[in-house]
């Protein structure tokens, strides 16, 4: 998993501009700690920055093949889980490797295949290829949209990078944030390909994007669709098994160590157990990793998102599996260190107010780094396996917003901006349109009745764009540690199969994620198969709310003032100043969102341009 970096351009000689692909390239170091490199062509360049997981030496990149008619060279990011059988059939193909990596069989299959390549890989990439031969420059993201590409078109060519950041450092592109970017911001997930940065667009999941003299084009080679489900339960749960299974067995391959995120929730639990019965029969223990707040347990209160603490389920499974583990506990003065704040803000380009959930992930990553590389985790399993409470709440069957918008009233943070702003990104309508246009895209089957089609309304809105900002997150923070995150939900065969599912197959056993549970109860231990969804954890100690009103207190005396910009300052004031135990949801959120936006003016210097 890396940074890749490039630039075309058409129009002038890139061979005199390697400053600039450098500065694109290592602004992303974190993403590539092991090894960095350049290439430059007259009209192209690549950059990459290597966290070095297959192939230790060999997999050095940008890489490059000579043909006759010109060079063909990639950067990539990513893994492509099925290396090993496209190497062999390139093989048979007459093609010749020096290297053992994955790298090298993305760039020789699409000297085979051309940009189908992206139809055979099973994984995750994010590619750059610059095709000498016909001066063309390829984009490819994997099929879920799991490793994270953006670009800038340009007059005369391209811009892109991993990151918005890379983009950001070209001198073309201006750090500009206008209204509908701030709405996506609000929002909490980009609008189709538009993000927060005006200009910078995202490349699409399942998408290849050619840039050549003629312009730029989009192909779609991949997209969810609807089909016929006629497997009965009992097949339906051995499938799930086998595909889990396979995941997980192939997801475990890497020349550096790994180990498993555990929550203790289902999804993390049964990885867990899988990841044990492919690695004990090797004379390995699964190391696992899971974080937690002092005295969570002995204190928890449940609330709408959050039913119960981590801390006793992680224990069972850790006992149940026999695992090699380490558990982090953070108090509130790690949590709400400036400094952790800051690192999340950078990596993530953005301010999205997610506070401890965000901080106590990159300080888990940090800690991990010290032990593996590569992580294990069970992201996206709600999205699908219909595991979030909203999946299945009788108000979004009804509601005219985006399901989580509609079960989580909380999140509505309304109440502490200005009249002012409110009233210019109208963001109830622009949620709504955004909603509207979505469901537009479901792919339904003939004849399905209403109940049917609302099911798989609220089934792809989860998986396009609710998971989309998760599996953003992970990637962003992981990698900011220097952390290869592997996510074996994340495979496009078991997201089809189960999109198709009925719905009732999904709840077979009276509760969410029924066919998780069945395909893999022997692995966990019962306590968590019994488990209902609780959400990603978040302190509940009151001195954690009492330094973020403390923060909060010294940006409302700062001069300027240019962080409260979305905000009803004496709101805000009486929010700051009131008992930490009387501080609602939505105002600690709004602390967040603050303390996030002063870090992001500082780090990013936005031009905002709101009209």
């Amino acid at each position: 998993m890396c940074g890749v970096a490039g630039w075309v351009s058409f129009d002038r000689d890139l061979t005199d501009e390697r400053p600039t692909i450098e500065a694109m390239t290592h602004v992303m170091r974190q993403r590539g700690p092991d090894e960095w490199g350049i290439w430059t062509g007259t009209h192209a360049a690549l950059g990459h920055r290597r966290l070095s997981i297959i192939d230790l030496p060999g997999g050095t990149q940008p890489m490059a093949v000579d043909t006759p008619d010109g060079q063909v060279v990639l950067s990539y990011s990513g893994e492509t889980y099925n290396f090993v059988e496209l190497r062999d059939e390139l093989r048979r193909r007459g093609h010749r490797f020096r290297t053992s990596s994955d790298t090298e069989v993305v760039l020789r299959g699409y000297l085979e295949w051309g940009v189908a390549v992206a139809e055979r890989m099973v994984g995750m990439c994010a590619i750059g290829l610059w095709d000498g031969r016909d001066e063309r420059m390829v984009l490819i993201r994997d099929r879920l949209g799991t490793k994270p590409l953006h670009y800038f078109p340009t007059e005369d060519g391209i811009v892109f990078g991993s990151e918005p950041k890379a983009i950001l450092a070209h001198p073309l592109v201006e750090p500009v944030v206008d209204t509908d970017g701030i709405r996506r911001l609000l929002l909490g997930f980009p609008t189709y390909d538009e993000g927060v940065w005006s200009g910078v667009k995202i490349v699409q999941p399942g998408t290849v994007i050619t840039v050549d003299r003629s312009g730029l084009r989009q192909h779609t080679y991949w997209r969810l669709t609807a089909a016929p489900h006629e497997d009965d339960e009992e097949t339906t749960v051995h499938k799930v098994r086998e595909m889990l299974e396979d995941n997980v067995a192939h997801e475990l391959v890497a020349d550096v160590p790994r180990g498993v995120l555990l929550s203790g929730g289902l999804d993390s639990s049964v990885l867990t157990g899988l990841a044990d019965r492919t690695l004990r029969p090797r004379g390995e223990v699964v190391r696992t990793f899971s974080v937690d707040f002092p005295n969570q347990a002995e204190n928890f209160t449940a609330d709408s998102i959050r039913l119960s603490a981590d801390g006793p389920y992680i224990a069972d499974v850790v006992a149940h599996v026999g695992t090699d583990h380490r558990h982090l506990v953070l108090d509130h003065r790690a949590l709400s260190d400036p400094e952790v704040r800051r690192e999340v803000v950078a990596a993530w380009d953005a301010p999205y107010g997610m506070g401890d959930m965000n901080s106590s992930l990159f300080l888990l990553f940090k800690a991990l780094k010290e032990h593996v590389t590569v992580a294990l985790s069970g992201e996206a399993g709600d999205e699908i396996f219909m595991g979030h409470l909203w999946h299945h709440a009788e108000a979004v069957r009804t509601g005219d917003d985006f399901p989580w918008f509609v079960a989580w009233p909380q999140l509505n943070t309304a109440a502490y901006m200005s009249r002012e702003f409110i009233d210019l990104i109208d963001l109830p309508a622009f949620s709504r349109d955004s909603y509207h246009l979505a469901l537009t895209e479901v792919p339904h089957l003939d004849g399905e009745d209403d109940r049917r089609r609302r099911q798989r309304e609220i089934a792809y809105l989860g998986l396009t764009r609710f998971m989309r900002t998760l599996e953003d997150r992970l990637d962003r923070i992981a990698m900011r540690a220097g952390v290869e995150t592997r996510v074996p939900f994340c495979d496009y065969r078991l997201v089809e199969y189960l999109y198709n599912v009925p719905w009732s197959m999904h709840t077979s056993d009276g509760h969410e994620k029924s066919l998780l549970r069945a395909a893999a109860r022997d692995v966990v231990p019962e306590s968590v198969a019994a488990r209902r969804k609780s959400g990603y954890p978040s302190t509940q100690d009151l001195r954690y709310v009492a330094a973020l009103q403390e923060q909060v207190r010294d940006v409302l005396a700062a001069p300027n003032g240019d962080a409260l910009f979305m905000c009803d300052p004496a709101k805000v004031a009486r929010a700051v100043a009131a008992d930490p135990a009387e501080v609602d949801p939505a105002a600690r959120f709004t602390f967040e969102r603050i303390l996030d936006v002063d870090a992001w003016l500082d780090i990013a210097k936005p031009t905002l341009k709101l009209t």
